[in-house]
């Protein structure tokens, strides 16, 4: 028989701690930003961030992302909302909040006449973190990078990769618990993006740091964060995880091409087994389905029955491209494709001057 008296005994349900939630680091609401008075960039968003996690802000060059990040780093001034900041409160508790953060802006602010553990140090003097703790964490920092071995050459005879490397390591010289990232792998190669990614992974799985990335590559956006949130014109759409992103769309999407007809085929479509949701544009048809192989020759048999010429049909799985045209109208990569590239932008810089 077993005494249930022994100090080896199971715990009751009553007694066992109950899970805590998760830690949040970052808690904005309503926080709002507006240059001229009139246009919001930032408008009334709202969200959380969590410890741990990978966030990401995914939409296209205006929409936003940037000058949200620059208020949350103490570089603008909301213009109404508030925030905290791990912990601390935006707008009164400014210099804890830049303690307590590292950030990696879009452009590089690194000194091109100095190496690159000078510029690692330089950003630890900022902090005001002395030199016996600033250069061994300084040549950590460089190793975890992947740059000891470029680390007495000057910047100046660094490729766009390693500067980047470099500014990762910059960002992250003060330990911070929340580590800020704006486009981080913008204009980088396909390899130098994916040794970036890897960075990023490590900073979550080996060191528990919490990150907030902005973006507009969505296999970025895919493959890195734990949850999204889709921003247009200064407005937050939606938030949540790659998956509930696309599941949200509640099927595959079929587009359909006929050759120019006035008459709307919509409620033709509609009444095809399986679909969900028809809507046209001139004379386009974007159709949600749940077996998108099953109903489009369906699809295609109730056009020519109404007499219509299909001239481009295609089928394509939920993403996260067919999530932001879903809620926006437009495809992202039409809106970056239409925006050309990024222009770097000043807000970031001095950033770091300001510690």
């Amino acid at each position: 028989m077993v005494d249930s008296s022994t100090s080896g005994q199971v715990a009751s349900s009553e007694e066992r701690p109950l899970p805590q939630p998760p830690e949040e680091v970052l808690k904005i609401e309503g926080l709002t930003k507006s240059f001229d008075g009139k246009t919001n960039a930032v408008d009334n968003v709202s969200f959380t961030v969590f410890q741990g996690e990978i966030f990401g802000f995914l939409g296209p060059n205006g929409a936003g992302k940037s000058t949200t990040i620059n208020m949350l780093t103490t570089i603008l001034r909301p213009t109404t909302g508030r925030a905290t900041v791990c912990g601390h409160d935006l707008i009164r508790e400014q210099t804890a909040v830049r303690r307590s953060i590292g950030v990696v802006p879009q452009e590089s602010t690194a000194d091109e006449d100095l190496t690159g553990i000078e510029n690692v140090l330089l950003c630890a003097d900022f902090y005001g973190i002395g030199r016996s703790i600033s250069k061994p964490r300084a040549q950590e920092l460089l190793e975890l990078v992947e740059l000891s071995k470029e680390a007495e050459r000057k910047v100046i005879t660094y490729s766009g990769g390693m500067k980047r490397r470099l500014e990762l390591a910059c960002g992250l010289i003060n330990r911070p618990r929340l580590l800020f990232l704006d486009e981080p792998t913008l204009g980088l190669d396909v390899q130098t993006r994916a040794a970036v990614w890897d960075y990023i992974r490590r900073l979550k799985d080996e060191f528990r740091m919490t990150l907030f990335m902005t973006t507009h590559y969505l296999d970025e956006a895919d493959n890195l964060c734990d949850r999204i949130a889709l921003i247009d014109h200064g407005k937050i759409l939606r938030v949540g995880s790659p998956s509930e992103l696309k599941a949200s769309l509640g099927g595959d999407i079929i587009e359909v091409e006929v050759q120019s007809d006035p008459s709307d085929l919509s409620q033709a479509i509609a009444t095809i087994p399986n679909v969900v949701e028809v809507r046209k544009s001139d004379s386009d048809y974007r159709i949600k389905t749940k077996l998108g192989e099953e109903t489009a020759p369906a699809i295609m048999d109730a056009l020519r029955l109404a007499g219509a010429r299909v001239t481009k049909i295609s089928i394509s799985k939920p993403s996260l491209d067919q999530v932001y045209l879903e809620y926006t109208g437009r495809s992202i990569r039409e809106e970056h494709a239409e925006a050309g590239s990024a222009t770097p932008r000043k807000g970031m810089m001095g950033m770091r001057r300001r510690r």
